[in-house]
């Protein structure tokens, strides 16, 4: 892997307002639907924060605040990782959960439900698991569809508020599987935007699926509600026909990216006018320093530790 890219500790652009751009409801796990306090306004990008659920607590998403207005320092928070999974015997790809994801999950009213009832989003990132299934090789529209349901279903059941992609160890191939095609992740996306037309869809910019956004006069870029780089400490903007308010060209590892060039980064992307601004590993030590590093830039004010 490139050293750049996360490290996993695993058991198996200035938007007009990140609360105007983060309009995606969420559903209780009961089926009601939950009645967020709407979180103090703030100008400026959306901020997402990866955390690591084998290791860390959701709820560290919501410890920071800003100095100047109270708003979120993170706008949305992502469950770090289910997984796409091969079933050898009925040659099916299956929604995982390990025992951690399974505990957040369990516990939607602890772990869950305070975020969002500060106003920020819950999202499930899901990621290959070295089985051979991967978002970019089911066999037809039909296998795809059929995952797709499966991940609205848990989005609906835990009453998160969306769906993140990161096509990473797959190893397509593995148990008999097919390599890469160029229908499957479009087959997967239209079907799961179809499932639920207002939750976010993002997509982590790696992998084959990335690269197969159109088939058969079909392009889903635009069913994506954000995509990102994930090269912690780079630059680079996602390849996808996205609008600026919807990409993150900046990403950076809470603790591992220089605060130097975390600023950097975040000063760049209110220069170049872009709407997202990636972190990942927000773990639960106080990381004030460094999220005052982007906050600063990304919306003119210090971040605030509420331990």
């Amino acid at each position: 892997m490139f050293t750049l890219v996360r490290t996993r500790a695993r058991t198996a652009a200035l938007a007009l307002s990140a609360a105007a751009a983060l309009l995606f409801g969420a559903t209780a796990a009961s089926g009601a639907p939950a009645a967020p306090a709407p979180a103090p306004l703030k100008q400026g990008p959306t901020s997402v924060a990866y955390v690591e659920v084998n290791n860390n607590s959701m709820l560290n998403v919501g410890k920071y605040t800003l100095a100047n207005g109270g708003g979120n320092a993170f706008d949305v928070a992502v469950i770090f990782a289910a997984n796409i999974n091969y079933d050898t015997g009925t040659k099916t790809a299956y929604l995982h959960f390990n025992e951690n994801v399974q505990r957040v999950l369990d516990n939607a009213a602890t772990q869950i439900r305070p975020l969002q009832q500060k106003g920020i989003k819950v999202v499930l990132s899901v990621l290959g698991n070295h089985q051979g299934a991967g978002f970019a090789n089911f066999p037809s529209q039909q296998a795809a569809s059929a995952f797709a349901k499966q991940l609205s279903d848990a989005v609906a059941k835990y009453g998160l508020d969306g769906v993140d992609f990161d096509d990473e160890y797959a190893e397509y191939g593995n148990n008999g599987t097919a390599q890469p095609n160029d229908s499957s992740f479009v087959h997967l996306v239209t079907a799961l935007r179809a499932n639920m037309p207002d939750k976010i869809i993002s997509l982590y910019n790696i992998g084959p699926a990335a690269s197969r956004l159109s088939y058969g006069g079909v392009d889903v870029s635009a069913a994506f509600d954000y995509a990102w780089n994930p090269y912690y400490g780079t630059w680079q903007v996602p390849g996808i026909s996205l609008p600026k308010a919807k990409l993150s060209p900046a990403a950076v590892e809470i603790g591992r990216t220089p605060q130097g060039t975390v600023s950097d980064l975040a000063r760049r992307t209110v220069d170049e006018v872009y709407g997202v601004y990636l972190t990942y590993n927000l773990d639960g030590g106080d990381r004030t320093a460094d999220v005052s590093a982007f906050t600063r830039e990304l919306y003119g004010s210090e971040a605030v530790h509420t331990p």
